[in-house]
């Protein structure tokens, strides 16, 4: 068959014919629809990067700038220390302690990169597979179920954003991630991602981690216990050796296997590590648990830091406040605080610097946030006497001279008008007695005198020379009695003059205060005004001396230095107390109920139940102390010591009761006790011879015509001597008291409450 050829015109592309056909046509068409197709698409990518663009900087306007990422800084634990540099408490929201990668186990920062992010130091802070395999599950689940976070984004994430799983926080999370990777280092990035992220059981930062599943620092961690630690990150609670061991082992088989794999240890050290007996702790890792001084803390937050810096700087700034408590004596005055049955305070200061040392408010914080050091307003009863007496001898009286132990009363004032006559706790009369006598054996009847005789008005002045600033203390002749409401600590501080030849302290309980950079925010030093006379100090502090050799306490006296003390015993035996010190300690044990209920039917004095306690917290608390044994007396002090018969005033000799006191010098009587053995035309003449000091309510004819059972004695009192009789001049201003009855000022009750509100007021959570 002959081939039929085509024509010129179809073989020819610039023939007319082929331009004008159809194939030419088509082209024309799809490469119109491709260049539509490709503007669209241009368009939409404009549109897309507008879009995102516009998107980005919406959500980063409410992010961190690089100045803040900078100076951003993680919650961090403020301490309370000791005195010795020694922790008390912890104050957290988040329990951190940072320390420097360089101080971190490389088995931790090894067992935590293969756990988490194996190719941190190499990646850009964003891994794209990762993410883009977590976008596809996540799409497939329609929500963010699977993350492909690194290290960084962690850490972005930790610190700065939310835990929500949304797209618009993976975003943000994105943007932060890439600003982390351009301010920081990756090691700088690695050390804050382990200082910052949560290890379960309130360690927060790898630090306190160590510390509570291991009881050691993170530089001591070894690669089984890294292999723990790093195993826990992806989920503390699950994976926590201290409640889920079991899950906490296979968490840790897939940490060393993931660093097997990776080629950091081989298979020996796997399978050792695997095998390795791990030995766990469990250290208190909460505010209420790790705190060794309760009362006393609560007593610096409420009243000292959080009003002056503020929840957020004291539970999260990383302060450190050094204190003058001594942990040690706080481990005494606690475990002798076991020795009461009722609630109480121990309070123990150094009486030269006012600084407080121990303190216990009560015998169970949880149970009681009741600080009955601080917060207990108690009548002291005959510990309040001191005082009296103080303010006698300010005013020119001296312990050798006599008053009369006997019935006296006093008019009250008012509509209906009743007598008001003082007792003794022994319900006796002993007659004409000398001071020192009076003092040692807490003689109700002398005191009630003096108040008389100095006026009320002295004695409350005096107080308040001495450190008493309770509102609730009365001016008038109940004050004997110790009617006053006063704290344990107001008292500690009163009896640290006697101790201290009568300076007055002001309680200190803060030494020094540093920021988290370690500046110096205040800085406290001991403060001490005039109380009264060194005289007088050393004067009752000899006399105190003999009430603990001789006298009602007794039960206090440590033989193997000074010790002087006085007890306190209420009218219904419903507050006890035993208040002195040896060399460089003072200590004020009060023991009470709550309500107000009496410790006992009968017997329930201050000798019997606040001396031995405080016996016990003082032994102890001077064990291994390098304090003196003995008090000193100032060179300047113008007191001589003095051997004088407790009965007559006069210089002691055989036969004699005798006791060896300070007083003024030059005013003590020169002559021997004329009632045992010594010369009685002598003492006579004696220019420094007790005198019998009478008050308005008081008959001479007492003390010369022998009508002692019509005073209410027992008998004639022992014969006293020729004793010089000083009559009472101008009208009488002494006032009884209008109410003995006791009303608490600040009820144990209400203070529960008032923690609560205090709690609440500065967003604290209990």
């Amino acid at each position: 068959m002959a081939r039929v050829s085509s024509s010129s015109s179809e073989r020819d592309p610039s023939s007319p014919a082929r331009r004008n056909g159809k194939p030419p046509k088509r082209r024309s068409l799809l490469k119109s629809i491709f260049l539509v197709f490709f503007f669209l698409f241009l368009l939409a990518g404009a549109a897309v990067s507008v879009f995102v663009a516009l998107y980005l900087r919406d959500i980063s306007e409410d992010l961190p700038t690089a100045t803040e990422m900078l100076a951003h800084k993680a919650n961090v634990a403020s301490v309370i220390y000791d005195r010795n540099g020694e922790p008390v408490a912890r104050l957290f929201t988040e329990n951190r302690q940072p320390v420097e990668l360089r101080n971190i186990s490389p088995w931790i920062i090894k067992a935590t990169l293969a756990a988490e992010d194996s190719s941190f130091y190499q990646h850009g802070g964003i891994r794209l597979l990762s993410i883009a395999r977590a976008f596809i599950e996540n799409l497939s689940n329609r929500g963010v179920r699977q993350g492909g976070s690194t290290i960084t984004q962690q850490l972005a994430r930790n610190l700065f954003l939310s835990q929500e799983r949304t797209f618009e926080r993976k975003a943000k999370e994105a943007i932060l991630t890439v600003r982390m990777e351009q301010l920081f280092t990756k090691d700088r990035i690695m050390e804050m991602y382990l200082n910052t992220i949560y290890f379960g059981h309130g360690a927060w930062g790898v630090d306190t981690a160590a510390r509570t599943y291991f009881g050691k620092p993170s530089s001591e961690i070894t690669l089984p216990e890294a292999a723990i630690l790093a195993g826990l990150i992806a989920a503390p609670g699950r994976y926590s050796p201290l409640s889920n061991f079991e899950s906490s082992k296979v968490r840790q088989k897939y940490v060393l296997d993931r660093l097997l794999t990776l080629g950091w240890l081989n298979e020996k050290e796997r399978d050792e590590a695997f095998a390795a007996e791990l030995e766990f702790k469990h250290v208190p890792n909460k505010v209420q648990e790790f705190n060794r001084a309760p009362y006393f803390v609560a007593h610096l937050l409420f009243n000292e830091l959080l009003p002056k810096y503020g929840p957020d700087l004291v539970y999260s700034g990383g302060m450190e406040i050094h204190t003058t408590l001594d942990l040690k004596m706080q481990e005494a005055a606690e475990k002798a605080m076991k020795g009461l049955k009722s609630q109480g305070a121990i309070v123990g200061m150094d009486p030269e610097t006012g600084e407080v040392l121990a303190m216990v408010g009560g015998h169970d914080f949880a149970v009681s946030k009741f600080n009955r050091a601080t917060q207990a307003f108690r009548q002291p009863g005959s510990g309040f006497k001191p005082v009296v007496f103080a303010s006698a001898f300010e005013s020119g009286l001296l312990p050798t001279d006599h008053f009369l132990d006997m019935k006296i009363e006093y008019e009250k004032k008012g509509p209906n008008m009743t007598v008001w006559a003082p007792e003794n706790y022994s319900g006796k009369f002993s007659g004409e007695v000398t001071l020192e006598y009076a003092l040692i054996h807490s003689i109700n009847t002398v005191a009630v005198r003096l108040i008389d005789y100095v006026g009320a008005r002295n004695i409350l002045t005096t107080a308040r020379n001495m450190g008493i600033t309770s509102p609730h203390v009365p001016a008038d002749l109940s004050l004997a009695l110790g009617t006053a409401s006063i704290t344990p600590l107001e008292m500690a501080v009163v009896f640290s003059a006697f101790a201290n030849n009568g300076k007055t302290v002001t309680p200190l309980m803060i030494r020094e205060i540093r920021s988290g950079n370690g500046d110096v925010l205040e800085s406290r030093s001991p403060f001490s005004t005039p109380g009264i006379s060194p005289e007088t100090a050393v004067t009752v502090r000899s006399m105190l001396i003999d009430a603990v050799r001789s006298g009602t306490g007794t039960r206090a006296l440590l033989k193997d230095r000074e010790t002087f003390g006085k007890t306190g015993t209420t009218n219904d035996y419903s507050d006890a107390w035993f208040l002195g010190g040896v060399p460089g300690l003072t200590a004020v044990v009060y023991a009470g109920n709550d309500d107000h209920k009496p410790l006992a039917k009968k017997g329930a004095t201050g000798g019997v139940i606040a001396a031995p306690v405080w016996k016990a917290f003082v032994e102890e608390a001077v064990k291994g102390r390098n304090l003196p044994l003995q008090f000193s007396v100032p060179e300047d002090a113008d007191v001589e010591s003095v051997k004088i018969c407790r009965t007559s005033g006069f210089r002691a000799i055989s036969g004699c009761s005798a006791v060896t006191i300070f007083m003024r010098k030059n005013a003590a009587p020169q002559t021997n006790c004329p009632i045992h053995g010594g010369d009685m035309y002598a003492s006579s003449q004696d220019p420094n011879a007790p005198r019998l000091i009478l008050v308005h309510n008081d008959s001479e004819t007492y003390a010369s015509s022998g009508q002692y059972a019509d005073a209410g004695t027992a008998g004639p009192p022992p014969e006293t001597g020729p004793v010089k009789v000083s009559k009472p001049t101008g009208p009488s201003e002494a006032v009884a008291p209008s109410d003995m009855a006791y009303k608490d000022p600040n009820p144990a009750d209400s203070v529960e409450d008032k923690y609560q509100k205090l709690l609440k007021q500065y967003g604290i959570t209990n």
